[in-house]
């Protein structure tokens, strides 16, 4: 399946959360970052982050290596106006750069997994620095709307 994408720039971004780490080869992984979205909601967490920057959902997947195998750190989070003190929220500077940005729709969970199955296939000059998504909206039906950020190695 080819997925169409384009460049962007960002500025940096600052993200507060609930973080874990996992790796895609283990069997828990599904539930470590499922478990982490249900934290976000369920548990209160993103109604008790102050000065959202917007109120957009950020899945990030950073501190890895590039191998398959390798640990990474898995956060939710959204974007904040800036970074709260006090709490013991997990709190991730997404870097300034270039990325390639997908626009991923249908249904929520599908459309995601499909998008990144494609994307690992895809010959990208990753950075394996930071990749993210940006969900646009809360339809978890057909009519979600995810933009995948995937950070790509400066020139």
């Amino acid at each position: 399946m080819k997925m169409d994408y384009e460049i962007v720039t960002l500025e940096e971004k600052t993200a507060v959360g609930v973080s874990a780490r996992t790796n895609n080869t283990s069997p828990e992984m599904g539930a470590v970052i499922g478990g982490l979205w249900h934290r976000f909601y369920n548990d209160g967490i993103y109604t008790s982050i102050p000065k959202k920057a917007n109120a957009k959902a950020l899945g990030i997947y950073t501190d890895y290596a590039g191998d398959e195998k390798a640990d990474y750190t898995a956060i939710v989070a959204c974007e904040a106006a800036e970074t709260p003190t006090g709490n013991d929220y997990a709190i991730c500077h997404i870097p300034a750069g270039q990325y390639a940005k997908f626009v991923v729709r249908g249904n929520m969970v599908q459309a995601v997994a499909q998008a990144w199955q494609t994307i690992w296939q895809m010959d990208l000059p990753r950075s394996f620095q930071c990749d993210f998504e940006e969900y646009q909206n809360d339809d978890m039906g057909d009519h979600a709307e995810i933009h995948i950020y995937i950070g790509l190695k400066e020139k």
